[in-house]
């Protein structure tokens, strides 16, 4: 009986380590106001998520660096990057100068009243996130310098 206990034990905790939570199906708006779901952008292919804000220094580093190869990268790997601004309602006017003035080729949406990011559970940004079918696949949380190489490899690994 102990020995069925632990081996139940087990498969539970297996399983649970190797479910993929669902990302939110929460629609955001774009700097165009038109709204954006990105589970369903999901099921074309896979997509990286990436959540900034213009008030944080290492967001803005980790999205010049991945703008600084991205339309190489992507045509390599073909997926999409989306950025979400997690600005609220007082600093969200300046996401769009922000964004033109960077020459960011990339989707922008907006997450001004946080819901995406409560939903996500995560303190502060940047947080990358790659979500293939609605799945999340890979968590990534803070920047340092080379760390978008080590996103681009888990792509590669996740697309295999």
């Amino acid at each position: 009986m102990k020995n069925t206990f632990i081996l139940f034990l087990f498969v539970l905790t297996f399983s649970f380590v190797n479910a993929q939570k669902n990302y939110p199906n929460i629609t955001l708006k774009n700097l165009d106001g038109k709204d954006v779901n990105i589970v369903e952008r999901s099921k074309e292919k896979m997509i990286v998520v990436s959540f900034w804000a213009t008030w944080c220094g290492p967001c803005i580093q980790e999205l010049e660096a991945i703008a600084d190869s991205y339309e190489d990268v992507q045509d390599e790997m073909g997926f999409e990057l989306i950025s979400v601004s997690i600005d609220n309602s007082r600093s969200v006017s300046r996401v769009k100068p922000m964004v033109n003035g960077k020459d960011w080729d990339y989707e922008v949406l907006l997450d001004t009243n946080q819901e995406m990011k409560k939903a996500l559970n995560f303190s502060a940004p940047p947080y990358l996130l790659i979500i293939k079918d609605g799945k999340i696949l890979y968590t990534h949380s803070g920047y340092t310098p080379g760390s978008e190489d080590e996103v681009f490899e888990k792509f590669k690994e996740l697309s295999k």
